[in-house]
């Protein structure tokens, strides 16, 4: 399935314990499998992962839900970046 996948450029599932970002237009970021905060202010938040950091910039930012395996940032989203060790 996964080449059937690949071949058709479908994405695949996520492969447990790796980090999964996902975008909600430009009002929230939802990151899933992360090892913390490392930085925090209301224009720049970066969150710890598994190989490296994602730098989530923007106007306004807050952390709106913070879990073990998850975290949501609102605000004004301009840019969303991974940061490889």
């Amino acid at each position: 399935l996964d080449k059937l996948a690949e071949g058709m450029e479908l994405p695949g599932e996520p492969i447990p314990g790796q980090p999964l970002v996902e975008i909600a237009g430009e009002r929230r970021v939802l990151i899933e499998n992360h090892s913390g905060v490392t930085h925090y202010s209301g224009d720049m938040i970066c969150v710890k992962v598994r190989y490296g950091h994602v730098k989530v910039c923007g106007e306004g930012l807050s952390l709106t839900r913070m879990t073990k395996s998850q975290l949501v940032i609102s605000g004004k989203i301009e840019s969303v970046a991974l940061i490889r060790r």
